[in-house]
């Protein structure tokens, strides 16, 4: 029970008011934070729902259909969607030309990924080292590239490639050197070397915060116990960048299969078919340009695309539990 105060006129309050007064305000402060937390994520919960979330569930509704023409008198009429069950499933999966294609993928990713992440990584243990100068220069000079958009690199590489206005093929054709970086049998590395040159800086970036990260005190022990520098990036840098270079690797993995940018901007200059690779393959078969099994269309595409990620998906999962088994990270 409460009290007037004979001296200060005030009501006394007791402890259980005071606690139940103190959890209301608690309560309406913990409910305006969450008010202003979710105001500003909505912006970014509405993009997300709009561009990413939506868009996975349509296509994988529509891949479970298929468009027909309509029946009529002549074997006309207008086109309708009719359930096709897993028929575009099965006709990716036995597409001759899919496979080709993932083989040019999976052959591409063999020779790119570890140029790349090999390049990234000599790229940040220089950076780290206790010689390195002028690091927050080269740093930005790594990752440049990357800031660049894709379409944009793949064009201006595309200029480099090209015979007739080429600074680099002229300083090659003046030392007697004559390449054709267009040819069929060369241009899935000259879209290799694209792709590295993009994101080589990118992943160093990675991993030179990773080592950022590593206590200098494992350092400093190592050269106690008489190790030199090599030794020390050898044995206690290296080692502890596996869980870095797991997440650049399973990175890679994912966006090699989506390699878009690159063939689609050497399709014309090369003279690449639709179905070079399994990206440019989805947009062929939507607007009718390749057939699985004759069947064309949006659904196929659909169906194309989840296939795709799929892949992508079993293939990131075996690389982790292979890299647990073979390097465990602590």
């Amino acid at each position: 029970m409460s009290a007037l105060n004979s001296q200060t006129g005030v009501e006394d309050v007791s402890l259980e008011q005071m606690m139940a007064i103190n959890a209301k305000h608690v309560k309406r402060r913990a409910r305006r934070k969450a008010m202003y937390g979710w105001t500003f994520l909505a912006p970014f919960a509405l993009l997300f729902l709009l561009v990413f979330i939506i868009p996975i569930f349509t296509s994988a509704y529509e891949a479970f259909f298929q468009v027909k023409a309509g029946g009529g008198a002549f074997g006309g009429g207008e086109s309708v969607k009719v359930f096709a069950g897993f028929d575009n499933f099965v006709a990716v999966a036995t597409a001759p030309n899919f496979w080709a294609g993932m083989g040019r993928v999976f052959l591409f990713g063999i020779i790119q990924i570890p140029v790349m992440i090999l390049s990234a990584l000599a790229l940040a243990l220089l950076l780290d080292s206790i010689a390195a100068r002028f690091q927050k220069l080269y740093r930005l000079l790594y990752f440049l590239p990357f800031a660049i958009p894709g379409i944009i690199a793949a064009i201006i590489w595309v200029y480099l490639y090209t015979p007739d206005v080429s600074p680099l093929l002229a300083v090659m054709h003046y030392l007697g050197l004559n390449p054709d970086l267009f040819d069929h049998s060369v241009v899935l590395w000259s879209m290799a070397n694209v792709t590295t040159w993009t994101y080589t800086g990118y992943n160093m970036l990675i991993f030179y915060a990773a080592l950022q990260a590593i206590p200098t005190e494992l350092y400093e022990a190592a050269r106690i116990d008489g190790a030199t520098e090599w030794q020390v990036t050898t044995k206690v840098k290296v080692p502890l960048l596996s869980s870095a270079v797991l997440l650049s690797v399973l990175l890679s993995i994912i966006g090699t299969i989506q390699l878009f940018n690159e063939p689609a901007m050497f399709q014309g200059v090369a003279g690449l078919p639709d179905d070079y690779m399994p990206m440019l393959m989805v947009v062929a078969v939507k607007n009718g340009k390749v057939t699985f099994d004759g069947l064309t269309g949006l659904g196929p595409a659909a169906a194309l695309s989840l296939v795709m990620a799929v892949i992508a998906g079993v293939m990131a999962f075996a690389y982790a539990m292979i890299q647990r088994k073979v390097a465990p990270s602590e």
